[in-house]
């Protein structure tokens, strides 16, 4: 198991490491919107892997990145680029910079490893994990077939002709997402590549029959996408 700790006073930007951190798996993560108390736990706690925001109210990451324990891994979170030459001479291991991709987050994951000697962690098929309700709902990538926005929400339909709605924007959700796999072919839909059947610059034609529209702004990317 690898222990990590968050620390980030935007609630959405810990879901979303969590999220990440949940599709890599054997992963322990504690969360943080308080970088004292953060900081408290990390002490106390001892994470193998530390995700800081830098920008915070009260403590920022960079001051916290100089309170850390000798030789703690650490990767900073953040929109503002302007930071990244200081957070690497605070000898951060990565700086993803927000809005950043489970790719991206894999390969900062991935040098953390590398950093505190542990092998890459295997995991035999991946996965999202969205909220519906109260409940936590596991939704294996292979099993989506396509995802329309609706009013604030994001309803997930499955090849299994489930259906989960999740209070999630759809541009959160493609982010957790394998960019080599997934589409966004309008602003209401993304679509898994595995299941499209036919395509033009209008619309695809998926798996199961049914036509979705492609927006006009995502054409011209798209086709170029689809064709190779």
């Amino acid at each position: 198991m690898i222990k990590c700790v968050a620390i980030d006073d935007e609630p959405l930007a810990l879901d979303i490491i969590d999220k990440f951190c949940q599709r890599i798996g054997n992963v322990d993560l504690k969360k943080y919107s308080n970088p004292a108390i953060g900081l408290e736990a990390i002490n106390k706690y001892r994470p193998d892997i530390v995700f800081l925001d830098i920008e915070m109210e009260g403590l920022t990451g960079i001051a916290i990145a100089s309170q850390l324990p000798e030789n703690t891994c650490f990767i900073f979170t953040t929109a503002y680029l302007k930071y990244a030459l200081e957070g690497f001479d605070l000898d951060a291991v990565d700086y993803l910079h927000k809005p950043f991709a489970y790719s991206r987050f894999q390969i900062a994951f991935a040098k953390a490893l590398r950093r505190i000697g542990r092998q890459p962690i295997k995991t035999t098929s991946q996965c999202i994990v969205v909220k519906q309700d109260y409940n936590n709902i596991t939704i294996p990538i292979d099993d989506i077939l396509y995802i329309e926005a609706v009013e604030g929400y994001s309803k997930i339909f499955r090849t299994s002709g489930e259906c989960v709605m999740s209070r999630i924007l759809l541009k959160n959700i493609f982010t957790m997402l394998p960019s080599e796999s997934f589409l966004r072919i309008h602003r209401s839909f993304i679509v898994s590549k595995s299941k499209v059947k036919s395509f033009n610059k209008q619309e695809v034609l998926l798996n199961n029959g049914l036509t979705l529209p492609i927006g006009r702004q995502f054409a011209p990317g798209l086709m170029d996408i689809m064709s190779n």
